[in-house]
């Protein structure tokens, strides 16, 4: 991509999200955050002004009295983004929403409103859910399978995708001396008949100024990879080093070829927590005393269950080996409970060792002084590891220090933008337009009829 910048996305998990057991006990974080529209108003304004590309809502349809404090008690996405996009103009509004408890005609319906409350500026990160406890939410005796789960999520957003193509765009001529309200001829039913899903159509809304709602993707699986690189134009993910950012995308951006994609149309944007200090010395004391302070055995024990199904690791013995309970993932976070169970048997680990590993303090990749954390996010980007960085905003102090320290160096470099260039999401992040499938059809049609007319 001709300059190339680095894309900023903003997390808020108000209260605490995962491993942030204490977070809510910060003075500057209401106890209420999570459920306050003033506080996500406050958040995104912040995102906002700095020139962020998007904020991020992050949902689930399951909890335990295990769930960390933020999912507890949290804003239903659409709900809250709606909000937000009245008290905003270029920001862009990202939801996660399941493919495995909705349904097509409603989720497009939801999405296409924010697109014109928003001015076209909403985004969807495609989730096939791994709380396995859902299921009983939805009047299931249990949670779709691995293979089901990502069948029906490619179906579910190519028939979302077909929807949004059901008005092209100059299907309301509203011409008020014609009394002529609509062009039929620029209205069409979907029908679709699927391995999961029946739908009819035409979707009921109109089509917005990007066309369609960005696709966002979060999966480490190999389903989870190929779904990505199949409908993804922007992909969440994680990373613990350049290393690994580098070969994820690398496997992302080469599957995305492989599929006759446009490599550069895809945004590679992991999840990050950035500390920032005077000096390198005080922000890894920041780090190191801000984890300490949010983190808790017990509840480290407790939330550990949520990969395996919410299974309950408290029945164990702490100090025997980790129990052999693998099977019980596979409905739900598998690929993440993989890695723990993986974790523990190659360094012969107890519960016990296994839970510390994952929940105690331990160094991030960006914490620094304002020059050195902007240093390390630059080489990152331009070593190919990430196109950009959602920034999880924690404890408020930091994430203000991100946005007036480190943002300016970035700026002054030309990494990050100074003004918004669009008032869309896929402007801002330089993302093509899909062009209605039915005026393209009709266009690529033109040419051979006018070949007939000639002859």
């Amino acid at each position: 991509m001709s300059n190339r910048q680095i894309k900023l996305g903003a997390v808020t998990m108000g209260v605490g999200g995962p491993g942030q057991h204490y977070q809510w006990l910060d003075p500057e974080i209401p106890g209420d955050a999570s459920v306050s529209i003033g506080w996500y108003i406050e958040q995104v304004r912040l995102a906002e002004a700095a020139r962020f590309d998007l904020v991020f809502i992050v949902d689930s349809q399951f909890i335990t009295p295990d769930s960390p404090p933020h999912y507890l008690n949290r804003l239903e996405p659409m709900t809250l983004l709606s909000a937000l996009a009245v008290v905003t103009r270029h920001i862009g509004l990202v939801a996660t929403m399941t493919t495995s408890y909705n349904d097509p005609f409603n989720l497009a319906r939801r999405l296409g409103s924010l697109e014109l409350i928003s001015g076209g500026r909403s985004g969807w990160n495609v989730v096939t859910s791994g709380d396995a406890g859902a299921a009983g939410n939805f009047s299931r005796d249990e949670h779709y399978d691995y293979d089901t789960r990502y069948a029906r999520g490619l179906e579910f957003v190519r028939v979302a995708q077909g929807l949004w193509d059901s008005y092209e765009a100059d299907a309301f001529p509203r011409d008020g001396q014609a009394r002529r309200f609509l062009d039929p001829s620029r209205l069409h039913a979907l029908n679709h008949k699927g391995e999961h899903f029946q739908v009819a159509g035409p979707l009921n809304i109109s089509r917005s100024p990007q066309g369609q709602p960005v696709i966002f993707q979060a999966g480490d699986s190999e389903q989870g990879r190929d779904l990505g690189a199949t409908i993804g134009e922007g992909i969440f993910t994680h990373a613990a080093s350049i290393e690994q950012g580098q070969a994820f995308y690398s496997d992302l951006k080469a599957r995305a070829i492989a599929k006759g994609r446009n490599p550069d149309h895809i945004i590679v944007m992991p999840g990050v927590r950035v500390f920032v200090g005077d000096t390198d010395a005080q922000a890894r004391e920041i780090e190191h005393d801000l984890q300490v302070a949010d983190q808790d055995f017990d509840r480290a024990l407790g939330e550990l269950g949520r990969p395996f199904a919410w299974h309950d690791f408290r029945q164990y013995d702490l100090d025997a080996p980790f129990p052999d309970v693998l099977h019980v993932a596979e409905r739900g976070f598998r690929t993440q409970a993989e890695k723990i169970v993986q974790l523990a048997r190659d360094q012969g680990y107890t519960l016990r060792q296994t839970v510390e590993a994952i929940s105690s303090p331990r160094p991030t990749p960006f914490a620094g002084s304002p020059e050195t954390v902007a240093d390390e996010m630059q080489r990152w980007f331009e070593e190919r590891a990430l196109d950009g960085y959602n920034i999880h905003i924690g404890h408020p102090s930091q994430f203000r220090r991100f946005t007036d320290e480190v943002v300016p160096i970035l700026r002054e470099r030309g990494l990050v933008r100074a003004e918004y260039e669009s008032s869309t999401l896929r402007g801002n992040l330089g993302l093509p337009v899909p062009e209605n499938r039915y005026t393209e059809a009709r266009r690529d049609e033109a040419p051979a009829a006018d070949l007939i007319t000639a002859r």
